[in-house]
C-alpha cells in the first residue's frame, strides 16, 4: 500500500493541492468520511478506524476538511505516524491486497476542539504543519505502544454510550495523543537554531499574534497587504506563495482564521455576539453575523445553541 503526496512519489505523505488534474472526493464532515468508508457514525465530530478490523479502500484521493492522525505498521516493524490538516489532499494507492497495514486512523472535525484548551495550542503542533512537516514519524516499540493505548482509549469512549461527558473525555485522549506526537517529533526532528520556518509558518504566527492582542478591536480586520508588508513581500507574490501552499488565497485563509476565533469565543459563552464581533474587528455586528453565516452555514446564535446542547 502506498500513501502518497499527490504531487510526489514519496510514500506516507499528504499535501495541499491547488492545481491537479486528478479527481478528488471532497469530505468536510465526519458523516461523509464514514459514509465513504461504509462505517457507522458514532459521533458527528470524530471517527476512529481500526485497520486490523476494517478492509482498506483501494486507490483514492480525498480532499479533507478534517484533522487526521494515522498510525500504521506491518508485522514485526516499527510504527509510523502521519498527519493531515484540514484542506489537504490524502492520496492512497494500494499495491497489492497483502500489503495491508495494521493500525488506526483518527479523524476529527475542527469544531470538536472549539471551546477547549486545544484550540489555543493547535498552531504550535509542528508535526501538523504542512510547511514544515514533510516526513512521517518513526516510533520506537515503546512509543508505538503509548500511541496505540491512546487510540484504544478513544475507541472505548466512542463505543460507550455517548453522554454529556463524552466530548470532554474524547478531547482529553486526543490531547494526550498529540502531546506524545509533539514529544516524538521533537526527538526525531530537532530544529536547528537558525531554521527558517517558511512564509506560511510566519504568516500563521502573525495571524495568531494579531488575534491574541487588542489589535482587531483597535485596527479592524487585517488585510492581505498588512501581512505581506510584514513579511517584506509584494501582495501579489505573497498571495501566490500562500495559494501554492494551501490551495486558498490569503484572504480566504484570513477569513477562516477569523471564523475559528469566532467559534472559540462564541462556544465559551462568556460574551455577547456583539462583543465577539467588535473584538474580531467588525465595525457592525450585523456584518459579522452575515459573514459568519455565509461561511459556517449557521448564525452565531445558532452555532452557540448547538455548543450548549
Amino acid at each position: 500500500m502506498e500513501i502518497r503526496n499527490i504531487h510526489q512519489s514519496t510514500t506516507f505523505k499528504q499535501h495541499v493541492t491547488s492545481c491537479t488534474k486528478e479527481t478528488h472526493t471532497h469530505i468536510d464532515t465526519i458523516r461523509a468520511f464514514n459514509d465513504f468508508n461504509k462505517f457507522e457514525t458514532r459521533h458527528t465530530l470524530v471517527s476512529l478506524v481500526n485497520w486490523s478490523k476494517t478492509p482498506l479502500k483501494a486507490d483514492f484521493n480525498l480532499h479533507l476538511g478534517l484533522y487526521g492522525i494515522a498510525l500504521r505498521y506491518l508485522e514485526n516493524q516499527e510504527g509510523k505516524l502521519s498527519f493531515i490538516l484540514p484542506g489537504q489532499v490524502l492520496g492512497l494507492k494500494q499495491k497489492n491486497e497483502a500489503d495491508n497495514p495494521k493500525g488506526y486512523t483518527l479523524v476529527f472535525h475542527p469544531d470538536l476542539i472549539q471551546g477547549t484548551s486545544m484550540v489555543n495550542t493547535i498552531h504550535r503542533w509542528n508535526f501538523f504543519s504542512h510547511c514544515l512537516f514533510d516526513k512521517f514519524l518513526h516510533l520506537l516499540p515503546e512509543e508505538r505502544q503509548l500511541v496505540s493505548d491512546c487510540f484504544t482509549n478513544i475507541a472505548l469512549e466512542l463505543e460507550y454510550s455517548l453522554d454529556k461527558h463524552s466530548k470532554k473525555l474524547i478531547v482529553s485522549h486526543i490531547e494526550r495523543l498529540v502531546n506524545y506526537c509533539q514529544r516524538f517529533y521533537s526527538r526525531q526532528f530537532p530544529l536547528p537554531k537558525n531554521c527558517s520556518t517558511g512564509v506560511l509558518q510566519r504568516f500563521d504566527e502573525l495571524l495568531n499574534h494579531y488575534f491574541s492582542t487588542e489589535e482587531p478591536s483597535e485596527m479592524g480586520i487585517p488585510s492581505v497587504a498588512y501581512f505581506a508588508d510584514r513579511l517584506h513581500l509584494s501582495p501579489n507574490y505573497f498571495g501566490d506563495l500562500i495559494k501554492k501552499e494551501t490551495g486558498k488565497p490569503p484572504l480566504e485563509y484570513i477569513q477562516h482564521k477569523i471564523v475559528d476565533e469566532a467559534k472559540n469565543k462564541i462556544s465559551e459563552g462568556k460574551k455577547s455576539i456583539n462583543e465577539v464581533a467588535y473584538e474580531l474587528g467588525f465595525t457592525y455586528p450585523q456584518h459579522f453575523s452575515r459573514f459568519f453565516k455565509k461561511i459556517v452555514g449557521q448564525s452565531p446564535n445558532e452555532f452557540r445553541a448547538t455548543c450548549l446542547r
